[in-house]
Order: C-alpha cells, then sequence, then structure tokens
C-alpha cells in the first residue's frame, strides 16, 4: 500500500485552512498544498497529483459535492480519494457523500492534533 504524503486541501475560510496546514505538515508530516474553492481545486489536483484531497463541503462558487464530480470527470484526477470535511453531520448526509464518491467525512470543529492520524486511519480503511 503506497502511504500517503501528499494532501490537497480545499477549504474557502482561511482560519480554518492554516490550522489544517499546520495540523497536517507539522503533527501529520504530510506535504499540503491549500487551496480556497473547487475550481482552483480541479487545476491543482490535474497539477499536483496529490495522494489525497481534503475537500470542504460548503464554499462559494462550485460546492464540495460538484467539484468532486468535476474532478471524477477529469482523466487526471479522477482516481485520487476525496475526504470531504463538513460541519453537517446528520448520518443521511455522510451517507449520501459516501455513496457520491468520498471515502469517508470529517467533522468539523476537527482536532488539530488528531486529524493527520484521522486521514491516515482513513486511507489505509480503504486500502487506498
Amino acid at each position: 500500500m503506497k502511504p500517503l504524503q501528499r494532501i490537497l486541501h480545499v477549504e474557502d475560510d482561511i482560519s480554518i485552512q492554516e490550522v489544517a496546514k499546520v495540523a497536517l505538515e507539522i503533527v501529520g508530516g504530510f506535504e499540503v498544498t491549500s487551496c480556497d474553492d473547487g475550481q482552483s481545486a480541479l487545476s491543482r489536483a490535474d497539477a499536483w497529483q496529490p495522494d489525497l484531497i481534503l475537500l470542504d463541503v460548503m464554499m462559494p462558487g462550485i460546492d464540495g459535492p460538484t467539484t468532486l464530480g468535476k474532478l471524477r470527470e477529469q482523466a487526471s484526477t479522477q482516481a485520487i480519494p476525496v475526504v470531504f470535511m463538513t460541519a453537517k453531520v446528520q448520518p443521511s448526509e455522510i451517507e449520501h457523500y459516501r455513496a457520491i464518491g468520498a471515502l469517508d467525512v470529517v467533522i468539523k470543529p476537527f482536532d488539530p492534533m488528531t486529524l493527520a492520524e484521522q486521514l491516515r486511519r482513513i486511507w489505509e480503511q480503504h486500502h487506498v
């Protein structure tokens, strides 16, 4: 199994983006690239080829589920695993996100000290 190393984090809230970057780089030891909307996520994922995309659900413009759909339409990004991040945690919503292709869902607010481990666990469970 390939180790998880490169994570593209897509989040429109800059303060959340910064906390997640520190959590994933400093605590988790990952290489992280951040962007703040779905459109830039599409080009960044294509150019950078991350191992995993951590994708906010609610964003202005193109939301997370729409971004996931567009990632799946591009040959260069269709196989990149996606984990959604959201504050909406109804079981039916989480099931919907999995049904449209997300590996799993990380709940906001997240714990910066355990975020990297949470993503590593999701990665390993799915033997990506």
